[in-house]
């Protein structure tokens, strides 16, 4: 169950000498661990200002272009929704077949020409470094919302907020990563993060061809922190303290029929999670497809609708960060 709020209303103002403003968000590889507190320290100020206020005017007069090559619901959302909570204003680039692009505009000319209008971009692409391709023509702060197979740092803040909110804690513990861990770009930034803490075991549970990436694991090893790969939920199921399901995504596959074999291989439902502690928690991305029986949703253990609302605080504190407002 999520914790009670306890810190207190902590205003905010102008900050642009603030070592974040103006800065990009492209991969989770240079957040420190006093980075990440600072991070989920505005972010819990932000969720107690929306529960108490709603929204409010510290990014007036800014705008946010949001600009998806990719669908999306929770990530394009939640950057729309976290720019108005604060004040802001957005162009929404959500169906690029209806813009310039569709024409045949590269993607550094799409990111000047938006510079022109905005305050800060917002990208997500299929092809793993167009972030940063995009950051290097922008001229005004760009943040990944995911980059093909690449990273997704945002959704990796998020998670690691969420776990600290619910679990009161970020040190010491049990995290198993299942499902699709070759495509998963959330996992291979949330493993990158994780090794920022004391205490913390990864296990990687999924099939031989979806594997957890060798440079990740390479990355994680060089931190020491223990990991350990598996077929099977079963045996790491009973020890883990945080449980990070992903949907086996068809439209990473080239092939129908590898995706067929794969895309059922573990499915979550309250008879699987009978074998878990009481005190654990459930997350995903999401969309699920089967992966996750909607009989589970219901149980205190299931975190996930939870997290995309930890998502619009996390994404708040970095627009306003990356703005100088925080």
């Amino acid at each position: 169950m999520p914790r009670k709020l306890k810190s207190p209303y902590l205003p905010f103002g102008d900050q642009q000498t603030a070592p974040w403003y103006g800065k990009d968000i492209l991969s989770v590889k240079p957040f420190t661990r006093a980075d990440l507190d600072y991070i989920f320290g505005v972010a819990h100020d932000m969720r107690i200002m929306v529960e108490r206020i709603g929204t409010f005017d510290l990014l007036k007069g800014k705008i946010l272009a949001n600009l998806f090559y990719e669908p999306s619901t929770r990530t394009s959302s939640s950057f729309m929704a976290a720019m108005q909570r604060l004040g802001g204003a957005v162009i929404p680039i959500s169906e690029v077949k209806y813009s310039s692009v569709a024409k045949g505009e590269s993607l550094p000319d799409t990111v000047r020409t938006l510079a022109c209008y905005v305050d800060v971009i917002v990208i997500r692409h299929p092809e793993v470094g167009s972030a940063a391709l995009a950051a290097k023509y922008a001229g005004k702060p760009v943040i990944n919302a995911g980059d093909g197979a690449g990273e997704h740092p945002t959704q990796a803040l998020l998670d690691c907020f969420t776990i600290r909110e619910e679990m009161g804690r970020l040190d010491n513990l049990h995290v198993t990563m299942l499902g699709d861990l070759k495509y998963g770009r959330t996992v291979h930034s949330l493993a990158r993060l994780l090794t920022r803490f004391n205490g913390i075991t990864l296990s990687y549970v999924s099939p031989e061809s979806l594997r957890m990436p060798h440079e990740v694991m390479d990355e994680v090893a060089e931190k020491g922190l223990p990991q350990a790969e598996h077929t099977t939920l079963d045996k790491v199921l009973p020890a883990t303290d945080v449980l990070y399901v992903t949907r086996v995504q068809r439209e990473r596959f080239e092939d129908p029929l590898l995706y067929d074999k794969v895309r059922d291989a573990y499915i979550i439902t309250p008879d699987v999670l009978a074998g878990a502690k009481k005190e654990m928690i459930v997350m995903h991305p999401l969309p699920r497809v089967t992966e996750i029986s909607m009989a589970c949703d219901e149980d205190p253990r299931a975190a996930y609708f939870r997290q995309m609302e930890y998502g619009l605080f996390v994404r708040m504190a970095l627009l306003a960060m990356v703005l100088g407002k925080a």
